[in-house]
């Protein structure tokens, strides 16, 4: 009697284990949210005007820029808070009716005051709300 015996032997190779990418999603702060509300709020605002329509509603709540959270490190200054009261008041001029200055002047002079804001407080979005502007 002979025995033979056969191994069946399997290979075996093992795979690198892969780790999973894990991605930092940007989250914008609430403050981040509202600008980006009011920077396409005010295209609209300029599309209307060239087009010759007098617009006459505010659909966003300015006052919310008292109180949305800011992005992280960011906090209301002294300067910021002087600059707010205007752009609000410079906002609500835009759609006031009665008002004897041209509407292509009250519109720019809103922009200018989000401007102005941003030279000192977050320079980041100039470019962009400079193509706000009617020329």
């Amino acid at each position: 009697m002979i025995l033979v015996s056969c191994k069946n032997e399997e290979k075996v190779t093992e795979e690198p284990v892969k780790k999973a990418v894990v991605y930092d999603m940007y989250q914008p702060s609430e403050m981040a949210g509202f600008m980006n509300a009011m920077y396409a709020y005010n295209q609209q605002l300029k599309a209307q005007i060239v087009a010759g329509e007098t617009p006459t509603r505010l659909p966003i709540d300015l006052l919310k820029l008292h109180s949305a959270e800011m992005s992280n490190g960011k906090s209301r200054t002294q300067n910021w808070e002087s600059f707010v009261n205007v752009f609000i008041a410079s906002q609500e001029a835009v759609i006031d009716t009665l008002s004897t200055t041209e509407l292509k002047e009250r519109y720019n002079n809103a922009i200018n005051n989000c401007l102005n804001c941003h030279k000192t407080e977050c320079t980041g979005p100039i470019p962009k709300i400079k193509k706000l502007l009617i020329q």
